[in-house]
């Protein structure tokens, strides 16, 4: 009795042993592999990929809240941040990034579950010992084991092999050959067919695919934030350092029109300059308090303790000055066949169609009669000493399970014929979605462009009038009011020759998106030439000495 209670003991340990580092190494080589398989047929290529983070490796038991908070308080040193910085902490950093990347992760963890059901499993396996004491204070010990391996075939045909053996004649030394029992269930109607059996695992395989597309999407959309985001930050910067120039400016005026005030200026003007000049003051402190929260905003999205300081590079803006309005060859006709042929969410809502159509296949097979071939064989009752192979016991047969009640077979059928016309009508949707999205981006791209030039033409008119302005007011020919004028427009101006660049490029980069040919590997990925395929060059004249486009008549607009 020891005997048995021992190996029962050491098949535990063998069983438990499997430390939970195990366990979580195998899914991750499992879910890695699987995603690499995934990206290699999405994109041609693998891209590394992992979800871990500085937490993964410690014991969750050793992490205290105190710790998070503590590290939440603690800023760290001033941190020069320039845009490549950026972008490298958000994807690193970025929580709600992380959120997507351990979404992937999940999707990939469900397909194994889902592979698992057809794969060749131990479903059961037990030991039992026990003890048992009869009225003659005999003790007598028990001992059976026993255990099930079971497949699920891609036909619907289910297969299960089980073994079971008296322990206790074993160690006796009258040993019994163990009982086996081979079954094997194949549907011939209702649930018969790799189409109908194995839609389950259709399924979770297609549902990888759209993962590591909605994902790929993701990553080109935030990396676009991400970088809109640190020129929204850089124009705010601007519009600061503009302000604080029109406060002086207007302090500077304020004392002119005070030495003017004896002789030249009545009064009244000079209470017009002091009243801009609070304005300026007022307008300056609000600049700065939007610029900071701004930041404050851009640090939680990078994951920075918000008391950390930051300084962004100037020269982001500059290069970007510099490269002017990049050109987008694309028309209305090649950028809506683009996105059908590229753009990843869209591919998914197509694939999606062809899944509610599936889906109607499987529901109609479940209204057909269950009708299955049942067939097993078993060995039994046999030693070792009287072993005949010849001695075993078999059936097989059929079994009809006729369909008399099949009102939720019959209701489960009629939804998935809704659901097949609700999803032509969200293909339509989104295809309508995504041709929208391509018009709204030329037109946004057309008069983003058309507005920086009249904002630079702007500009120079605000420069010239500040000067004029100054002059005439020295030389009498002018009142104060003029040059307070003067100075507002060209603050206006300076403002929106920053806030039209910047905006054009915004609308650039989500147009590239919108058509699916936007990548964000590699370096400065912002300022680089993305090739359409199937894009039509689209000319774009040059202004000729600052001119400016003719605008629309209402009549061509309206088609009148």
């Amino acid at each position: 009795m020891l005997k048995r209670l021992h190996i029962l003991l050491v098949l535990v340990a063998a069983v438990g042993g499997c430390s939970t580092a195990h366990y979580r190494q195998s899914a991750d080589k499992d879910i890695y592999g699987i995603l690499a398989q995934k990206q290699q047929r999405v994109h041609g290529q693998t891209n590394a990929f992992s979800i871990e983070t500085p937490w993964s490796k410690r014991d969750p038991h050793a992490i205290k809240a105190e710790e998070i908070i503590k590290q939440r308080f603690t800023d760290n040193d001033k941190l020069q941040l320039t845009l490549e910085r950026a972008f490298g902490l958000a994807v690193t950093n970025s929580r709600a990034y992380q959120l997507r990347r351990e979404q992937l992760y999940l999707s990939a963890l469900s397909l194994t579950g889902t592979r698992h059901q057809f794969e060749w499993k131990v479903s059961s396996a037990s030991a039992d010992i026990g003890v048992t004491r009869s009225t003659d204070k005999k003790v007598n010990g028990t001992s059976d084991a026993s255990a099930t391996l079971s497949k699920l075939f891609q036909t619907g045909a289910s297969f299960t092999a089980s073994l079971a053996n008296d322990l206790a004649l074993y160690f006796n030394g009258t040993p019994k050959i163990p009982s086996i029992t081979l079954a094997l269930t194949q549907p011939l109607l209702r649930g018969a067919g790799a189409d109908i059996a194995a839609e389950a695992l259709t399924q979770a395989e297609r549902d990888v695919i759209y993962e590591v597309r909605a994902f790929s999407h993701y990553q080109e959309t935030f990396a676009t934030d991400i970088v809109t985001t640190y020129y929204r930050l850089l124009q705010k910067k601007a519009a600061v350092r503009n302000a604080y120039e029109n406060y002086l400016n207007l302090v500077r005026a304020r004392e002119r029109a005070e030495a003017l005030a004896f002789d030249r200026l009545p009064a009244f003007q000079v209470d017009q300059a002091r009243q801009e000049e609070y304005k300026a003051k007022v307008a300056y402190i609000a600049a700065v308090e939007s610029y900071q929260t701004s930041l404050d905003s851009f640090k939680q999205t990078l994951a920075l303790p918000l008391g950390t300081p930051v300084a962004l590079d100037d020269r982001a803006l500059d290069e970007l000055t510099q490269a002017g309005l990049l050109p987008l060859p694309l028309d209305e006709q090649s950028g809506f066949e683009a996105a059908i042929k590229h753009r990843l969410d869209l591919l998914n809502e197509i694939d999606k169609f062809e899944d509610s159509k599936r889906k109607i296949v499987v529901a109609a097979n479940l209204l057909a009669p269950k009708f299955d071939l049942i067939t097993d064989i078993s060995l039994s009752d046999l030693n070792y000493s009287n072993f005949d192979v010849s001695k075993y016991s078999g059936n097989a047969g059929l079994k009809l399970d006729l369909p008399f009640d099949r009102l939720s077979e019959r209701n489960a059928y009629r939804t998935s014929l809704i659901n097949f016309e609700k999803q032509i009508r969200a293909l339509a949707t989104a295809l309508d979605g995504a041709r929208d999205n391509v018009r709204q981006g030329l037109r946004t791209l057309d008069q983003t462009r058309q507005n920086y030039q009249i904002q630079q033409n702007a500009l120079e008119l605000a420069k010239r009038r500040v000067e004029s302005a100054d002059l005439l007011l020295q030389a009498g020919r002018a009142q104060i009011r003029d040059q307070l004028e003067a100075q507002q427009a060209l603050v206006a101006a300076q403002n929106a020759v920053t806030a039209a660049l910047v905006d054009y490029h915004a609308a650039r980069l989500k147009m590239l998106i919108d058509v699916g040919a936007l990548r964000s590997g590699g370096e400065r990925f912002w300022l680089r030439d993305h090739p359409i395929p199937g894009g039509k060059p689209v000319v774009v004249p040059p202004p000729v000495n600052g001119a400016e486009k003719e605008v629309i008549t209402p009549e061509k607009l309206f088609g009148n």
